[in-house]
């Protein structure tokens, strides 16, 4: 199982507005780099969600429902998307602070490349940013 981040302006899609909907397609990423994570992300892999912009926090958690197929907000081919499915706030938002200051988390991609939508996150990231949201799956 591999897990990831997702990002988004809280103005654009926030956290809230993906809890009412229940599931969503993760639409209209145009990045290369971005592209090939989605193209990688399985059925079940765990994604947390980041509020981007003024909040730069982690704020809740995500699974994957289903796994690539084209973004049909896309003008040109080859743009994928995936449905992701909302599970939970998490207990204790986790800020891009926190993040930068913490020895295993500073090497995430979110820290390294900021610009990147969707980055994956080593197993050892994924369980120390749980613990930092004191949240339990």
């Amino acid at each position: 199982m591999n897990h990831w981040l997702v990002k988004s302006e809280p103005g654009a899609y926030s956290w809230s507005q993906f809890l009412s909907d229940g599931k969503t397609a993760w639409t209209g990423v145009r990045n290369f780099a971005a592209r090939l994570n989605l193209r990688a992300m399985k059925k079940g892999d765990f994604v947390f969600f980041y509020h981007s912009g003024e909040e730069k926090s982690v704020v809740g958690f995500a699974r994957v429902e289903k796994e690539f197929y084209p973004d049909p907000t896309a003008e040109e081919g080859g743009w994928p998307c995936v449905d992701l499915v909302s599970i939970e706030t998490l207990a204790r938002p986790v800020t891009l602070a926190q993040i930068k200051a913490d020895k295993i988390l500073q090497e995430m991609k979110l820290v390294r490349q900021s610009r990147l939508s969707v980055s994956p996150l080593t197993e050892k990231q994924f369980v120390r940013l749980l613990a930092l949201a004191e949240t339990k799956i």
